[in-house]
């Protein structure tokens, strides 16, 4: 009889930590049948795969030999396996699971992984792992675990997220993080069955992508002179902002990605079934670019690359050159990224400058607009058709509601849940990223003194564990319209990879299980009792984890 998971059920355990049980998972599946007994895996069992799945057969083969040093050969599913095995099946009669669901099955002598597509596969291989010792996850425990077997735990696993966008976003642009790292950032996010990382790649303080037919993005866009020390006191956007209040490290600090390295980096993604989205950020957070070039600009005078954080008066100017050069750089970030998702920012738009400008004003007046809000709207509009003539949908900041939207924007609410749900109400699909429960950024305990300097406010593990992406009375007509979730890892204060990881995990942990599992099954103490074994992975894979 198939048992699901309820909050009452504990789960178990064993003495030695080496052999979880299949109580032990994060995010936890949508249904558990334990049965008794092991599988024991070997130098002697197979792993048996079709076409459909060979990739993940192979990746499969590869963690568990850079793991444990055991190595398991890798065969056609169609070969007749004498010993045990381990059978990846894409099975499309299995479509009740949906695109990303699986069934585990573990006999004494086989285990089987099926699934309707092999985005399935590679999920049920992430569960599969998990039951094998943590040392699986490392790639310096081989001299210790010498290649000898290890075992799993029989039963059956039937599992299917909740949601669709199972999201983190990495702000790249206030400080650069290197490609090997991010690909060390996707293996955990692969990990947790999360399949959206969302690349800040612009802002006011740096751009961070190669533009070849406009080379002063990177050469002078892509590097500031100085960085400001400390927290932001006052926003360069105010009338009165000083730059004196702030001291700096005068060491310049910059960094971009080549087309090439970034290709790199979505092919790694793709492999473990994880989606870039990229955020090109306008009309605002655009001070780089303008310092790079300052026609873009409304004021035409030189600025340089901003060393300070906070929100910025800078912004583009809405003329048809502008649009031209911002539709040209989209042209070169679809031919890098295959998302069907392009973020556009949208936040944080003073629009000052546009009240004082000339070009502004004739825009308006040419189409219509009675102010600067629906200046905007039109602003972001033009994006959005032109995203959606090339098979694209364009995502912004909850602010992309101000001035009306465009039918096929999507909107990623930030400011609370009050954007999410007017986009829902209006018939737009909604991903939610509250600050006040996803944002990474922020201190993860009250006691601020004995932390990192971070954002101010605080996001405890218990706040994102009990987040539900679906608002408390929302109709099911809107409901449906709420792709999922994502954490932020604004990067103003984080400056080493080391404190990105600090700072992501475990929240990153929990933040998987509200997107993937179901709320029925989740409990807060039950996380946190089977986190005590996931932290034993999260330390294999090198992650530097809060404690």
């Amino acid at each position: 009889m198939t048992k699901t998971l309820s909050a009452a059920e504990p789960p178990a355990y064993t003495a030695d930590g080496h052999a979880p049980t299949m109580f032990d998972l994060i995010p936890l599946p949508a249904c558990i049948e334990a049965h008794g007994g092991r599988c024991a895996l070997t130098a002697k069992t197979w792993i048996a795969s079709g076409d459909a799945a060979v990739r993940e057969a192979f990746l499969l083969a590869q963690r568990i030999q850079q793991g444990i040093g055991l190595s398991l050969q890798v065969t056609n599913q169609s070969t007749a396996i004498d010993s045990s095995s381990i059978v990846l099946d894409v099975d499309t009669s299995l479509a009740h699971l949906g695109d990303e669901g699986y069934s585990l099955v573990i006999q004494p002598n086989r285990v089987t992984i099926s699934a309707p597509a092999s985005a399935g596969v590679f999920y049920g291989i992430q569960t599969l792992l998990q039951l094998l010792p943590a040392e699986v996850y490392s790639s310096g425990s081989v001299a210790e675990w010498g290649g000898r077997g290890c075992s799993l735990p029989c039963g059956l696993i039937e599992d299917t997220p909740r949601f669709r966008w199972r999201g983190v976003m990495l702000d790249v642009a206030r400080n650069y993080l290197a490609p090997p790292f991010i690909r060390k950032f996707i293996d955990g996010l692969a990990a947790h069955k999360m399949n959206i990382l969302h690349l800040h790649l612009t802002d006011d303080q740096g751009w961070r992508l190669e533009i070849p037919r406009y080379p002063r993005l990177t050469s002078v866009g892509a590097t500031r002179r100085r960085t400001q020390l400390g927290r932001c006191i006052k926003d360069p956007g105010d009338p009165d902002f000083d730059p004196a209040i702030y001291d700096y490290d005068e060491t310049p600090y910059g960094g971009y990605y080549t087309q090439e390295q970034m290709r790199h980096i979505v092919a790694y993604a793709a492999e473990r079934h994880i989606r870039i989205a990229p955020e090109i950020d306008m009309p605002g957070h655009a001070q780089a670019a303008i310092a790079a070039y300052p026609e873009l600009g409304c004021t035409l005078e030189p600025l340089e690359v901003s060393p300070c954080w906070g929100i910025h008066a800078n912004i583009f100017n809405p003329d048809e050159a502008t649009i031209r050069f911002l539709q040209n750089v989209l042209d070169d970030v679809l031919a890098i990224f295959p998302s069907p998702y392009i973020h556009i920012g949208g936040d944080e738009v003073v629009k000052r400058q546009w009240e004082q400008s000339e070009t502004a004003r004739q825009v308006m007046r040419k189409h219509g607009l009675r102010n600067e809000q629906e200046l905007q709207s039109w602003f972001v509009g033009r994006m959005g058709t032109y995203l959606s003539e090339r098979g694209r949908r364009l995502i912004g900041w909850d602010e992309i509601l101000e001035g009306g939207l465009g039918e096929n924007a999507i909107v990623m609410s930030w400011r609370g849940e009050e954007g999410g749900i007017a986009a829902a109400r209006l018939g737009h699909k909604v991903i939610m990223a509250p600050s006040q429960r996803t944002y990474f950024d922020h201190y993860q305990s009250p006691d601020h003194a004995a932390e990192p300097l971070a954002f101010p406010g605080t996001v405890t593990l218990e706040d994102v564990y009990g987040y539900d992406p679906i608002p408390d009375g929302m109709p099911s007509a809107e409901a449906h319209l709420i792709l999922g979730a994502q954490g932020q890892l604004w990067s103003e204060y984080l400056v080493t990879e080391r404190q990105v990881e600090y700072m992501a995990y475990p929240r990153l942990s929990a933040l998987s299980e509200v997107v993937w599992s179901q709320p029925a099954n989740k409990d807060y103490q039950g996380f946190c009792d089977r986190l005590q074994i996931h932290r034993q992975r999260l330390n294999h894979m090198g992650l530097t984890v809060h404690p």
